[in-house]
C-alpha cells in the first residue's frame, strides 16, 4: 500500500473510476488514525500532550490499493475535491426501480368500499 499525498491521491482515485467503469468495482474506506503506534499515544498522553488525529483514506480496485492521510487543516478542501470525483463518476450506477405506492392504496379504499354497498 502506497501512502500518497493529497493531489495524487485524487488523480490516482479518479484513474481508477475510470478504469473500473465498464467492468468493476472501487472500494474506499475511510479511518480515524493518529499515525502513531499505542505506545506512542500513551506517552504524548501521559506527557499531558493533545494527540492529533488524522483521516486515513484508502482505496482499492481490486488490484491496486492506495491511500493517504488527511489533517484538519486539509480537511474541506479534500472533501470538496472527492465529493466532485464521486458526483463525476456515479454515471455508471443504475436507477432504482420505485414502485408506486399510492395507486395501491387508493384501489383498496376503491375494493373497500364496494364490498360494503354489496353487504348492505
Amino acid at each position: 500500500m502506497v501512502l500518497l499525498q493529497l493531489d495524487p491521491f485524487l488523480n490516482e482515485l479518479t484513474s481508477m473510476f475510470e478504469r473500473s467503469t465498464k467492468l468493476g468495482s472501487v472500494w474506499v474506506t475511510l479511518k480515524r488514525s493518529s499515525l502513531k503506534s499505542k505506545v506512542q499515544r500513551n506517552k504524548l498522553a501521559a506527557a499531558g500532550e493533545a494527540v492529533e488525529f488524522r483521516c486515513l483514506i484508502r482505496a482499492t480496485d481490486g488490484k491496486k490499493t492506495i491511500s493517504t492521510s488527511v489533517g484538519p487543516k486539509d480537511h474541506q478542501r479534500f472533501q470538496a475535491s472527492y465529493a466532485t470525483i464521486l458526483k463525476a463518476h456515479m454515471t455508471a450506477l443504475k436507477k432504482r426501480e420505485r414502485k408506486d405506492k399510492k395507486k395501491p392504496a387508493e384501489a383498496d379504499k376503491r375494493e373497500g368500499s364496494s364490498k360494503r354497498l354489496k353487504k348492505s
